[in-house]
Parts: C-alpha cells; structure tokens; sequence
C-alpha cells in the first residue's frame, strides 16, 4: 500500500509547485525520472520482485522533487533526480534477473520430470525385451517337442504361430517406447539448450546491474576498467584521515565489492607536485592505506585489496594552478574485472 501512494503524492506535490511562479522551470531529467518511476511501479513484474529496489527508487525521486521545489541548483537536482532513474533501472534489472532465475528454476524441474518419465519407459521397454525373450524359449521348447508328439503338431503349431505374433506385437512395442525416448531426449537437449539461454540472459542482466550500480557511485571507464575517484576534499589538508564524506563514499564502494565477491581493487593515492618528492610520495602511500584500511574494517577481505601510492606521478591536470593542483590529489581505486584482474598501469 505503501509503495502505490508514492507516485500519486508526488505527482500532487509538483502540480502545487508547478503554479507558483517563484518556482523553477520544469527540469527534463527530473520529468524522465518521474515517468520512468512510474512505468516501473505499474509493472506487476517489478512491484512483485524488486519492491526493495524501488522503494529505494522512490525515495531518491522524492530527494530530487524536494530540491527542485526548493529551487536548489540544477546541477544538484539533475544529479539527484539521474540517481534515481538509475536506481528504477536497477528495479528493473534485479526484476528481470529474479524472473530469469524463476524461469530457469521452473524449467529444470520440468526436465527433470521428463527424464523420470524417460527412464521408467525404458524400464518397461527393458521388461517386455525380457518377455519377448522367454516366449521365444518357449517356442523353441515346443519345437523339440514336435518331433516327440507328431500327433500334437498341428495345435503345437497353432500356439507357435501366436506366440510369435504375440513376439511380433511386443517387438512393435518395444520399437515404439524407444522412438518415445530418443524424443523425450530431444526435449531434454532442448530444455537445456534453453537453460542456457536464460543463464546467459541473467549473467547479461547481472553486468547491467552492475554497471548502473558503478554508475550510481559516480565511476568512470577507463582502459583498466571502472574508476571511482575520492578527491582531496575529503581528507584534511596534508592529512591521510578520511573524513565523514569519504567515509560515506568507501562504506558505498564496500557495500558494492562484498555484493560481487568475485571483484578486487586496487587502490592507487597521487599527490600535486608541491613539496618534496619524499613528502609527496608518503602523503600518497598513506592516503591510499588509509582507504585500504576502511575497506578492511568494512568487511572486505585483505586478498582482494592492493594499493600503492604514486606521489606526484600521473597528474590528471596542470600543477601550475590551484584548481589543477586539487585535482592532482586525490585517490582511484581501479575495480577488477570479474577474474579479479586489473590491467597494470
């Protein structure tokens, strides 16, 4: 009940806003957020499986409306209002990723069952060859006897002649329980060539999942993979402490590697070029530890962790100015691919 009053309050609350003239022109993004939340929780398939997911979709919209009808900047509500169309894209992908899954469940008992059939019809095909068998030795026993009751001959013939037709009729049978199995295996092979279908659809559905959740935490591609940069605002001047914001980030990207186990980091801290080389390259080392060790009390296992600093190295803008200089210092941490490797600097 909760979640099918969220669109409608928030759909009244910008209609309020929209005819008061102090407020802000209507921002397209934040229109795209809301149309897509929308579509999302009129779809059974996403309120059924990823309510969760847009629960939380629905709270991020609702950050966006409030600071567009604050008339916060634009930068802050596109920023706020692309999280949650990100968020409602994850809805949509976890939705399809379980109802994949469910598919895949449904379809392997179903092969399951078809196997169960196939091997009971080839016991039955299995006795009635026995069967067939013993007949056939009668027949034969009842020739020997023929030589021995001349006067029986004619009806002994008469029973050979049924038993044979009786031999015939289940040698008919046994053909057709085998032609029924090899087609119950073609189902088989046909099931889990499906199987495999929806296995790859899931593991596709999975890395979109996972790249909108990099996305979200403001990652950028690179040739080494997916890069999430701290910048140096978030550690006091010429310190190595993380401060709130920055751990606020780490707890996001910790939250993210314990969710794919199968992912590393490698933690990399660089510094601007003012001061020694000596200074500069312990403020790195120390700086990217320190990320190093927020990982670790977040849970993270020390194997999949490795870091360095750079000091001064690998600028990503001019030291000759200030704003250059502040975007010199700071710390990436480059994620693995999904074999754990990470291509050397």
């Amino acid at each position: 009940m909760k979640n099918n009053r969220i669109l409608p309050l928030t759909l009244v609350v910008a209609a309020v806003l929209a005819g008061c003239s102090s407020l802000p022109a209507n921002n397209s993004l934040l229109d795209e957020a809301r149309a897509d939340y929308s579509s999302a929780q009129s779809n059974p398939q996403v309120t059924s499986l990823a309510a969760g997911e847009l629960r939380q979709a629905g709270d991020s919209l609702d950050r966006a409306n409030s600071a567009w009808s604050k008339d916060e900047s634009k930068s802050k509500v596109d920023h706020l209002a692309y999280v949650a169309k990100q968020e409602v894209a994850i809805a949509r992908e976890t939705a399809d990723q379980k109802a994949a899954e469910l598919a895949v469940t449904n379809s392997t008992a179903e092969r399951n069952a078809i196997r169960l059939e196939a091997r009971t019809r080839e016991a039955e095909a299995a006795q009635r060859s026995a069967q067939n068998s013993q007949l056939q030795a009668e027949a034969s026993q009842r020739d020997a006897r023929y030589s021995q009751r001349q006067s029986e001959a004619s009806q002994r013939d008469a029973r050979h002649s049924q038993r044979q037709s009786e031999a015939s009729q289940r040698s008919a049978e046994v053909s057709q329980r085998q032609a029924e199995a090899q087609m119950q295996a073609a189902n088989v092979a046909q099931l889990n060539a499906q199987d495999a279908r929806l296995q790859a659809e899931a593991s596709q559905s999975r890395a979109i999942q996972l790249e909108a959740q990099l996305i979200a935490l403001e990652a950028k591609k690179t040739d080494r993979g997916m890069v999430v940069t701290l910048g140096d605002v978030l550690f006091d001047t010429d310190e190595a402490q993380l401060k709130t914001g920055g751990v606020h980030n780490v707890r996001k990207l910790a939250d993210f590697f314990n969710q794919y186990p199968q992912r590393n980091v490698m933690i990399e801290g660089f510094t601007d070029s003012t001061g020694s080389n000596s200074h500069n390259q312990s403020l790195s080392d120390r700086r990217a530890d320190s990320v190093r060790t927020a990982l670790l009390d977040m849970g993270m296992g020390s194997e999949r962790i490795t870091w360095r600093g750079y000091g001064e190295s690998y600028p990503v803008a001019s030291n000759d100015t200030a704003a250059g200089r502040q975007l010199n210092r700071r710390v990436e941490m480059v994620v693995s691919d999904d074999n754990g490797k990470i291509a050397p600097r």
